[in-house]
């Protein structure tokens, strides 16, 4: 099996800590979502990756823009955040993502969008970690 490239945040690799993965889709799902890893990531002393997945990868400059606004008002005070685009089917995109990162846990908003029977499923078995469904 191939070794995954270390690409865990620099600072935070040397401390040897793993991070929590929120993926966030601006819904009222994925922002419960992202509230829930966050207190995770606190409590447990990790950094969290926001995981956000686009299907097509058109004006990404504009939609990372956007995404940053929407996060200016969540309550993300100290932690250690790094967010993550990626552009792909959002399946294999969270499972490659939990892997590459070595992360701790994979929070989920149930979210029509990303919460179809089929696709929780493949998520939920292939993924490098736990992974939690929040409503």
């Amino acid at each position: 099996m191939r070794e995954l490239p270390d690409l865990r945040h620099p600072a935070l690799a040397a401390r040897g800590r793993h991070p929590i993965l929120a993926v966030y889709d601006g819904s009222a799902a994925g922002k419960n979502a992202l509230a829930y890893a966050a207190g995770l990531a606190r409590r447990s002393d990790r950094w969290l990756v926001i995981v956000r997945v686009w299907r097509f990868g058109v004006r990404q400059a504009e939609r990372m823009e956007r995404l940053r606004a929407e996060l200016a008002d969540t309550d993300l005070g100290e932690l250690d955040i790094e967010i993550i685009p990626r552009i792909g089917d959002p399946v294999a995109e969270l499972i490659r993502a939990t892997a590459e990162h070595r992360a701790d846990a994979l929070v989920i908003g149930a979210s029509r969008r990303l919460t179809r029977a089929p696709m929780t499923a493949r998520v939920v078995r292939h993924a490098a970690c736990p992974t939690v469904i929040v409503p």
